[in-house]
């Protein structure tokens, strides 16, 4: 129970790693806040596997690229769980499509970078005045940060390698309240994203390249969120780790 009592917000938090995280979470003793886009049945599973086993929490809607939308998740979390929020997780992100640069338009480079920078800059934002000493943010960035990402990501891995930045400078500018900002840089996790945007032979290939010889699971990233999240990692921050199974290094 290493965040007990704690109040954590999880953006795109009902399916996948986002869903992973929200149960980790309150397994470790948080109330957590689920904010979700456009499926609440993804959300209303999620959390009835946390009311299942006792744990606290409520979801949200929310399109995390609208300031007026973050208000509200910020603004119930507060009402639901008191005056201080210890844990931000910006989940939220996405590919959209895989586009050559020939093939993408401005409006589409925009709309990527909105859902991957901007959901972080303004989920941030709004938190950080709520957020005491101690408390933690997580971001995620992605290995496509790192390298460039595979064909047809070059906006998402764009987006990605700006929330890579963003996560050192807020690192430096929070420090002083001992706010700790760090990001994940997952490879080749087995979940939907996947399902949807890489075909079934390259997560082949990716998986035997590993030295673990397969995909990650999600639980497996928010074993390592709720550590980043905790006490138990109070001098780390700054950092964007790698969870890959040793695939690429940085």
């Amino acid at each position: 129970m290493i965040l007990k009592n704690k109040v954590a917000i999880v953006t795109g938090g009902a399916r996948d790693i986002g869903r992973a995280v929200s149960v980790k979470l309150a397994e470790e003793g948080a109330r957590v806040v689920i904010n979700y886009y456009n499926n609440k049945e993804q959300a209303e599973d999620t959390l009835a596997q946390i009311e299942a086993f006792g744990g606290t929490a409520m979801i949200v809607q929310g399109d995390m690229t609208k300031q007026s939308d973050v208000n509200t998740v910020v603004a119930e979390a507060l009402n639901a769980y008191g005056d201080d929020i210890h844990v931000l997780v910006n989940v939220a992100g996405g590919l959209v499509a895989r586009k050559a640069i020939d093939e993408m338009d401005e409006d589409f480079f925009n709309l990527v970078m909105r859902l991957n920078v901007n959901t972080v800059f303004l989920m941030t934002k709004a938190v950080v005045p709520h957020m005491k000493s101690g408390s933690s943010i997580v971001n995620f960035a992605s290995q496509a940060g790192r390298d460039g990402g595979g064909p047809g990501a070059t906006a998402y891995a764009t987006a990605k390698g700006a929330v890579m930045t963003f996560t050192r400078s807020m690192s430096k500018e929070l420090g002083p309240k001992n706010i700790r900002v760090n990001a994940l840089c997952p490879g080749m996790i087995a979940t939907t994203f996947h399902d949807t945007f890489t075909k079934d032979q390259v997560r082949m290939n990716v998986a035997n390249g590993t030295p673990l010889r397969r995909e990650g699971e999600a639980v497996e990233v928010a074993n390592l969120v709720a550590c980043l999240a905790s006490a138990e990692t109070s001098f780390v921050t700054g950092t964007n780790i790698d969870i890959n199974g040793g695939l690429a290094f940085s």
